[in-house]
């Protein structure tokens, strides 16, 4: 997902930005939320809480029987965590706002590419191979759409996917694309920003209503709000007592919660794939944001323990990894070697969280400063030869 290695935004400079506005207050803060990086951690546990243990009425290879069996109490929480991803979106607003404030465009393309690719690229290869092993075989892609995936692109393309969570990754690049072109190409200010998250916010009601397969697919009407939202508390967090971002928020909040329980919600049935009732979508959307706004105003301050910085870099290799790897450990586990269903749960999460670390240690901690300084070299035309 997203990195918070980031810079402390500087002070606004443009006076058409402030004009009749506050100043924004110097920056508060350190160069690092770790507080966000626990979060970001708690939402990818979320999500693999939903894949292992949430689908209640989804007979599953790996578990031999449905989620409702192998967690009869835990199942309907579990299918909850589903939300971790809207969550995700939140913190996602929030820090691109953040980090791409002040860059160029060529600076934040090189933040973002050395971001997402490294773990990406390495997650494919990765899940290929091991689902291609004869104990496994399992769902192997066609050649042509392998080389796909590594472009992230699959999804437009109507390739098969070899993750399955690439989706989300699909809605974060249509992100960075609109704010690059909206904000960092022009250059960031308040005004800006401001304008941007209310635009986008009618254009995707727009979008939602003219029911136009290309509208949703640049405008995100069911996801925008989830950016906007987290756009709008980095505004907060710049000035807490900015009422127009405040607003922002509150309207990405009324519409966010319409958005999840339209398309999350589900009657309790014997036969549907989970259940969650609207009002428990609607209070984890409402915690979602509260905690990202808790962090905006300085409230976690004190939450600034140095594993979260590492607990922060594992959850993008585990979120990559976490689903169809996990899957392969659940059905080793589980129906290879007896091990409870509890137990497969902690030692398969346990696991995922081994492997990310391995990818963070091996492959993100060259690859990405690599990357980053390869793609952020202004171009020289004496390099050609």
């Amino acid at each position: 997902m997203t990195s918070l290695a980031v810079r402390p935004a500087p002070p606004e400079t443009d006076p058409q930005a402030v004009e009749g506005a506050r100043p924004a207050r110097p920056a508060r803060r350190g160069a690092r939320l770790r507080a966000l990086d626990g979060l970001r951690l708690l939402a990818a546990l979320m999500v693999a809480a939903y894949h292992y243990g949430g689908r209640g009425g989804e007979i599953t290879d790996a578990w031999g029987s449905s989620a409702k069996v192998q967690f009869p109490t835990a199942h309907e929480w579990f299918a909850l965590g589903c939300l971790g991803v809207q969550i995700f979106f939140v913190i996602s607003g929030f820090v691109i706002c953040m980090s791409g404030w002040g860059r160029t465009l060529r600076s934040f393309f090189a933040s973002r590419a050395s971001r997402l690719l490294p773990s990406y690229w390495a997650a494919v290869v990765l899940v290929t191979a091991v689902f291609a092993l004869p104990p496994v075989v399992y769902k192997a892609v066609s050649p042509s759409d392998f080389l796909v995936n590594l472009s992230m692109l699959q999804m437009p393309l109507g390739a098969d996917r070899v993750l399955g969570v690439c989706w989300t990754l699909w809605a974060e690049i249509r992100f960075y694309a609109l704010f690059a072109l909206c904000i960092v190409l022009p250059g960031a200010t308040r005004q800006r920003v401001v304008l941007f998250c209310a635009v986008w916010t009618l254009a995707a009601a727009i979008a939602d209503a003219a029911d136009s397969a290309l509208l949703d697919l640049v405008l995100m009407p069911e996801y925008a709000p989830f950016f906007i939202g987290g756009m709008g508390l980095y505004l907060v967090y710049r000035d807490r007592r900015d009422l127009t971002a405040w607003g922002i928020v509150a309207v990405s909040w009324l519409t966010g919660q319409h958005y999840a329980v339209r398309e999350l919600y589900q009657a309790p049935s014997d036969e549907i794939f989970a259940y969650r009732p609207s009002l428990a979508i609607i209070g984890v959307v409402t915690l979602g944001f509260a905690a990202v706004a808790a962090i905006a105003l300085g409230w976690l301050g004190r939450v600034d323990w140095r594993w979260l910085t590492t607990a922060g870099a594992l959850t993008y290799p585990f979120y990559l990894v976490h689903e169809h790897l996990g899957w392969v450990a659940v059905r080793f586990l589980h129906r290879g070697f007896g091990v409870p269903s509890w137990a497969t749960f902690a030692l398969t999460v346990g696991g995922m969280l081994v492997l990310a670390w391995l990818l963070y240690r091996f492959v993100e901690r060259w690859a990405t400063p690599l990357l980053r300084e390869k793609l952020g070299r202004p171009f020289s035309p004496s390099a050609r030869g």
